[in-house]
């Protein structure tokens, strides 16, 4: 399989090359694709001209078991690169309205704490820069969506509500000594915002104390949304708006994504996943979505692939149900 961009009759594949800045009479050339999501280029790939912007954040400092999740953003990039553009349930190709891909947003190594703090900052920065452009975050491990959310709810006018595709409900308040475990990420925002956790089947005690006692927090368990899909109206009517969505790859059954730190047995498949997320970017006013926790296997592609393609479902839906 070769990357469909080198058609040369494809849309915004031909023309002067604007990732890269080449000598004059050399853009023509077949060099490589740009490492950036999708691989497209020219002007709908430029940060003024695309109605999307990815921004890759590799950090990883808490891994309680599996590691990788550092090179997840890069391997869902390259992956990319060979998604096709034309989406047949849309009918249409969502990479149309433009993709940019920032370099890798390099955060400190030191204490978690700083990292968070730095991470905030320039999520911040990144979203007043975007002025309404749609920002998706790839990770890197859970704990980078705390600071992106606090960011988003620091800019709502409304209660911001956080959607959670996971297989953990990560509400812990400090996980190994720190409280900016991965394993704390909705734990850090849950005083800012709503919570609707879905997938979730490994479960700390505490944690489940939390959903029982408190009105803002509701849970759709594994077992839940393994029976039929009346948890979709269920879920959908439990989202308030603005919605974030942050999608942690081990709500997936690790049959179809193994490469992720913490599997858990169960989980989503794929239909019932897009089924879900194009309702609810139908349905509410999303305002920015990560997806983390993709810890890639050597010599394994097919779940870098499908979490790539998770992401271009992700635009397509959001594109379409812009309101």
């Amino acid at each position: 399989m070769t990357p469909n961009r080198r058609d040369p009759e494809a849309a915004s594949r031909s023309g002067t090359r604007t990732i890269h800045d080449l000598p004059a009479g050399l853009s023509m050339l077949p060099w490589e694709l740009p490492r950036v999501f999708l691989g497209i280029d020219g002007a709908s790939a430029t940060h003024g001209e695309a109605g999307t912007w990815i921004l890759p954040v590799p950090y990883e400092a808490t891994a309680s078991w599996g590691t990788n999740t550092r090179r997840g953003p890069r391997a869902i990039i390259d992956a990319s690169r060979y998604v096709e553009l034309y989406d047949h349930e849309l009918d249409r190709d969502p990479s149309g309205e433009g993709v940019y891909t920032f370099p890798a947003l390099e955060l400190e190594r030191g204490a978690a704490g700083r990292a968070m703090a730095e991470m905030e900052r320039a999520f911040g920065l990144v979203l007043d820069a975007a002025a309404g452009r749609r920002v998706i975050m790839l990770g890197g491990e859970h704990s980078v969506s705390a600071p992106a959310i606090l960011a988003h709810a620091a800019r709502c006018d409304e209660r911001l509500a956080v959607l959670q595709l996971d297989a953990h409900l990560d509400l812990r308040d400090t996980f190994d000594g720190s409280p900016y475990s991965h394993a704390c990420a909705m734990g850090r925002v849950i005083d800012r915002v709503d919570l609707v956790s879905v997938g979730v089947r490994g479960i700390g005690a505490e944690e489940w104390k939390v959903v029982q006692e408190r009105d803002h927090v509701v849970a759709f368990t594994g077992e839940a949304i393994a029976e039929d899909d009346a948890w979709i109206d269920e879920a959908v009517a439990a989202l308030g708006d603005p919605v974030y969505l942050t999608f942690d790859v081990d709500f997936f059954d690790p049959a179809l994504v193994p490469s992720t730190g913490t599997p858990e047995p169960g989980g989503g498949n794929w239909r019932q996943t897009t089924k879900f997320l194009r309702r609810v970017f139908a349905e509410r006013r999303v305002v920015g979505v990560d997806v983390v926790e993709h810890a890639p296997i050597a010599g394994l592609a097919a779940p870098d692939f499908l979490v790539a393609k998770l992401v271009y479902k992700i635009i397509g839906y959001w594109s379409e149900g812009i309101r």
